[in-house]
């Protein structure tokens, strides 16, 4: 990284990988590319940007690039084959299909997405909350059964939410159940207060929140710590007829478990929108579970906004990269986040 913003003469070789199988929301395309150019002219000029496709001239350009953005990469031989690149920028937030970072080669800065689904995350989290009280996803399932039953429901004011993973996605949803009038417990490696967050717990103290919460929402990443970490004794733990919802990774939640607490009625509804494996295959069991609705990894991704807030986000970067300013989102290598 350029040390105290001394003026380079040369430019700044910035690497984009897309992939062609990928969903157009996450491509950058050359029309993404100049428009944010555009919104950025004083960092633009001082790039050279080539968009690459798959690994079609992937070699060639990383002899030369200091910056990549990509959602996977080639990790054997990553020093030899980027002999000068300092900067990889991940275009999603979890970074867990890259783990572990073995591969990493010393003094190179990984940086992630995290935060720019934020406004898109509240609304899913305020949208799924209302679904969990009115009880829509039980609602659901007595349309597809052909069953008229009445369910009746209070308001969601003054009701009680853990959210299990406070950084940026899970203060998104903090916020917005404050605006909603919910009591909002959180869990976070830290144990440090947040903003929106009424009390907040280490996870050591898991199994106490649950257990007073109507609404549980899960935003952590897939780490060896959080792998299962809700499982048929954190169910249990949780208030019969209770909600929850998840919106970080799928291993996060023991499956099995989940469709047994739904199935005997002791939750009374989840709403996912990550599952193991992704895409759901159409002959899984969790199709049919009752009182289960579930989403595409769709709540925090956006078609219209998804690929300018991240270049947004990596210019950003690119002018304190430029100016020798420590990077924004850095993951932890050793902890995964």
């Amino acid at each position: 990284m350029p040390s105290g913003g001394q003026k380079r003469k040369d430019k700044i070789q910035v690497h984009i990988k897309n992939n062609r199988a990928g969903d157009l929301v996450f491509r950058t395309t050359p029309e993404r590319l100049a428009s944010a150019e555009k919104r950025h002219p004083d960092v633009a000029s001082q790039v050279e940007t080539l968009i690459d496709w798959d690994l079609d001239r992937f070699d060639e350009s990383m002899q030369r690039a200091e910056v990549l953005m990509t959602w996977e990469l080639p990790t054997a031989n990553l020093k030899k084959r980027a002999p000068h690149l300092r900067w990889i920028h991940i275009i999603g937030a979890g970074v867990e299909h890259l783990a572990p970072f073995d591969w990493l080669p010393r003094g190179v800065t990984l940086t992630n997405n995290a935060g720019i689904h934020m406004e898109k995350t509240a609304e899913y989290v305020g949208m799924a909350l209302h679904m969990l009280n009115h009880r829509m996803p039980k609602l659901y399932t007595d349309q597809r059964q052909g069953c008229w039953d009445a369910v009746y429901s209070t308001p969601i004011a003054g009701k009680t939410l853990a959210v299990i993973g406070v950084g940026k996605m899970g203060g998104a949803g903090a916020r917005r159940a404050k605006k909603m009038g919910l009591r909002v417990l959180g869990i976070r490696r830290s144990g440090r207060p947040a903003r929106y967050v009424d009390q907040m717990y280490r996870p050591d103290q898991l199994n106490r929140v649950l257990a007073e919460a109507d609404f549980v929402i899960i935003n952590t990443p897939l780490t060896p710590a959080t792998e299962g970490m809700i499982g048929k004794t954190q169910l249990q733990k949780m208030k019969p007829g209770a909600g929850l919802i998840n919106l970080g990774r799928g291993p996060v939640i023991d499956h099995e478990a989940l469709t047994a607490s739904l199935n005997s009625g002791h939750l009374g509804g989840a709403i996912l929108d990550v599952t193991d494996p992704e895409p759901l295959p159409a002959d899984s069991p969790l199709w049919d579970v009752p009182n289960l609705i579930i989403t595409p990894h769709i709540s925090s991704d956006d078609d219209v906004s998804y690929a300018p807030l991240t270049l947004d986000l990596l210019f950003d970067n690119l002018r304190r990269y430029i100016a020798g300013k420590p990077l924004k989102n850095r993951v932890n290598p050793r902890l995964g986040y």
